[in-house]
């Protein structure tokens, strides 16, 4: 005879939870929601596998902290800001810049991070500088350039295939998702300034999210993190009709460390 139970009006929760629990099958499994407490993720032994030390890359631990070190080249991948003759030199995309106003130079930056990110009590807005470091040490700016200025149509043609460009300092950076870093998938980038990683416009299960909070972030599984973590997401957002899109744009949703060069 099939079962059925019927709660009753007044019950308590204790006995509610007694009774639930004698109807559930047999074989059913109790999934327990996943906790947004942030604070007990460790993100140490990711950040160690995932960053290209062979780029160049050194990582270490300091207390509570980790430490990132980079000469700020993309030693990975293409880009015309080489220059013509380097082995890494490739040609701009068609529509942009055909004479390089920049080149690539040796930096010295350093960034250090929470082993275990949390959020921050009061969410401090990104600047133009680096507010995070991708996987190969190039730092990632913001949607902004000089004095703050959002990234219009002329910024943009001096963009690389990585949706990259170095400033007058030789300091190549990222401000959009290419094909060398997230091109429409769920791959990790790196890590922001404030220790949560980013990650390109999907999900792990290849769909795009559509739970996003204002930081263009939510918690939920990654492959590097299965269990959960709170995570940014690149901007699922034509920029200006350009093929480029936004990597972190408005506030850190936790506390940023430092970057320095």
């Amino acid at each position: 005879m099939k079962k059925i139970c019927l709660p009753l009006l007044g019950m308590s929760l204790l006995a509610f939870s007694l009774l639930f629990s004698s109807c559930k099958k047999d074989d059913e499994t109790v999934v327990t929601p996943p906790t947004t407490t942030t604070d007990v993720v460790d993100i140490t032994s990711v950040v160690q596998s995932k960053f290209l030390t062979n780029n160049g890359v050194t990582v270490t631990t300091s207390g509570d902290n980790i430490i990132i070190k980079s000469d700020g080249r993309p030693n990975n991948h293409k880009t015309p800001y080489w220059g013509v003759g380097h082995a890494m030199y490739e040609a701009f995309p068609a529509g942009h810049a055909t004479n390089p106003g920049g080149q690539i130079l040796v930096q010295n930056y350093t960034m250090t991070i929470p082993a275990k990110p949390k959020e921050a009590t009061t969410k401090e807005a990104t600047t133009t500088f680096a507010i995070g470091m991708a996987l190969n040490g190039v730092p990632i700016f913001n949607n902004t350039e000089m004095a703050g200025q959002p990234l219009d149509a002329g910024t943009i043609s001096s963009f690389d295939g990585a949706g990259a460009h170095p400033a007058q300092a030789g300091d190549y950076h990222y401000h959009m998702t290419g094909k060398y870093t997230s091109d429409n998938d769920a791959n990790l980038i790196g890590f922001m300034r404030d220790g949560f990683p980013i990650y390109g416009r999907k999900d792990k299960d290849g769909t795009y999210p559509s739970n996003l909070d204002a930081y263009n972030g939510h918690f939920g599984p990654t492959t590097e993190f299965p269990n959960g973590i709170y995570h940014y997401h690149a901007r699922n957002e034509n920029y200006l009709n350009t093929g480029y899109y936004i990597l972190k744009s408005g506030s850190y949703y936790g506390t940023k460390g430092t970057f320095t060069k």
